[in-house]
C-alpha cells in the first residue's frame, strides 16, 4: 500500500537531513576535524542539530504512516507533516543562531512535541476505538 502523505514528508525531511549532514561535512573540512568534534563549537552545534533531528523525526514519520494506514483525514496528516517539517527547520535555524534559547528553537521544540502528542493521542484513540477512521 502506498502512503502518499507520509512519502511526501519522508522525502522532504530526507532532503533536510542531507542539508544538515552537508553542514557537518563542510565544517569538518573547514575545521580539519576527522572524528568527533575536536575543539569546534560550530561542529558541536551542527552535530547536535543533526542528532536531535535523527532522534525525533523517524518516530514521527512512523506514527504518521500508522495514522495514514488507519485512514486519518488528509488535512490532519498534511497538517502534522507540514508542522513537523517547519518545526525541524526552525529548530535547526534557532540552534545554529544561538546555543541558548531562541524563538526559532522554541518553535522547533514545541512544534515537534505537538506533532508527537497529537499522533500518539490519535493512535491511542484509534486502538481504543475512540477515533473515527
Amino acid at each position: 500500500m502506498f502512503l502518499p502523505v507520509t512519502s511526501l514528508y519522508a522525502a522532504l525531511l530526507t532532503l533536510l537531513l542531507l542539508v544538515l549532514s552537508i553542514r557537518i561535512i563542510r565544517i569538518r573540512w573547514q575545521e580539519r576535524v576527522g572524528l568527533g568534534i575536536g575543539e569546534s563549537k560550530a561542529l558541536e552545534v551542527a552535530v547536535r542539530v543533526h542528532g536531535n533531528f535523527v532522534e525525533y523525526v523517524p518516530l514521527a514519520l512512523i506514527l504518521l504512516a500508522l495514522m495514514e494506514l488507519a485512514n486519518a483525514g488528509a488535512g490532519l496528516l498534511y497538517g502534522l507533516g507540514g508542522l513537523l517539517f517547519v518545526a525541524r527547520v526552525c529548530h535547526a535555524i534557532g540552534l545554529t543562531r544561538s546555543i541558548g534559547t531562541s524563538l526559532y528553537r522554541t518553535i522547533g521544540v514545541l512544534g515537534t512535541f505537538a506533532v508527537l502528542i497529537v499522533q500518539a493521542a490519535y493512535l491511542l484513540g484509534f486502538v481504543l476505538g475512540l477515533t473515527m477512521a
